[in-house]
């Protein structure tokens, strides 16, 4: 792309962001040329029309009709299947993925983990299950290829986040990486995990529990900033990480960024018995509801434990 078409299109996207300002992200999503309209009922979805369709008026602003499509209960927008269900993965993706021939060289790898990066917040462990692929051993990168397929089509639909309601992150780390999700009322909006860097390899359990915590934060920033948020945690002394008397400077640094959030730091135990009834539980866990789903969710972060983390814990 040229330089000079790449500025128009910069130009483009900011002044169609100026005219939808004050309904961007309440009832419309702009990208380039493409606006959505979404509502949460047939009155609704009819202000939000006429409010959409003045302002372009009122900028001298022009829509094929041919290309315009109303009331739909479906929509496929920018690679994703928007319904009142919540954010799906386009099934035309899936057939390409399912259709990718094995990865040969270093660049069709990193063709294919663009691809299926697009989508990573569909895929629970999504790093550590990618981790292979970057190096060129054989038996592992097809592994990991093809449970990145598996994944990647059959992935879950995903709920839509309600700013005005709180927020529930939990987060683990391991000996391999970070791995947070995303909830709110017992759904799952997004998964997130990353690998280790070189230098977090040597940090305590307590502090790389934190930086799961740092990590989970600045990823969803535009979700939790602002917005009550519980943190859930099997590393119970991140409890009393706002009232710890004694940091190290990488605990107080992260501490400053905590200190922008409204959230409350909770503990569950990651051995908890996810089949018990959740009022026999209350006793041993600082969590105030308990859904079936979220107790899954438990279980299922509870598997991103490896045996250098235990090693840890039981030195």
């Amino acid at each position: 792309m040229s330089f000079g078409l790449t500025n128009a299109l910069a130009f483009f996207m900011y002044m169609m962001n100026s005219v939808f300002m004050n309904e961007l992200d309440k009832f419309v999503v702009v990208f380039i040329d493409d606006i959505l309209i979404y509502s949460k009922s047939e009155e609704e979805h009819k202000e939000h029309l006429r409010i959409v369709l003045n302002r372009l008026r009122e900028h001298k602003l022009y829509a094929k009709f041919s290309k315009c499509a109303f009331w739909l209960k479906e929509v496929s927008f920018l690679g994703h299947i928007l319904s009142e269900k919540g954010v799906a993965v386009d099934p035309s993706k899936e057939k390409d993925v399912l259709n990718w021939k094995q990865p040969e060289t270093v660049t069709e790898i990193r063709s294919f983990l663009g691809l299926v990066g697009y989508y990573h917040r569909f895929i629970k462990d999504f790093s550590k299950t990618a981790k292979p692929m970057t190096s060129l051993t054989k038996k592992e990168c097809e592994e990991a290829f093809q449970t990145l397929k598996k994944l990647l089509t059959s992935a879950l639909v995903l709920a839509q986040p309600d700013v005005t309601k709180p927020f529930d992150v939990y987060c683990d780390a391991s000996g391999n990486g970070l791995g947070c999700v995303l909830m709110q009322e017992g759904r799952v909006i997004a998964y997130a995990s990353r690998q280790l860097r070189k230098h977090e390899a040597n940090y305590r359990t307590h502090d790389l529990e934190l930086a799961a915590v740092v990590h989970a934060l600045k990823i969803w920033r535009h979700y939790t900033l602002g917005n009550t948020c519980h943190i859930y945690t099997d590393h119970k002394s991140l409890k009393y990480i706002l009232t710890q008397p004694e940091l190290n400077m990488r605990q107080r640094r992260w501490l400053e960024l905590i200190k922008d959030y409204d959230l409350e730091i909770h503990y569950h135990p990651g051995k908890a018995n996810v089949v018990a009834d959740a009022s026999s539980r209350k006793a041993h866990c600082n969590v105030i509801e308990a859904r079936p789903t979220v107790r899954v969710i438990c279980c299922e972060m509870d598997e991103i434990e490896t045996p250098t983390k235990q090693r840890r814990r039981t030195i």
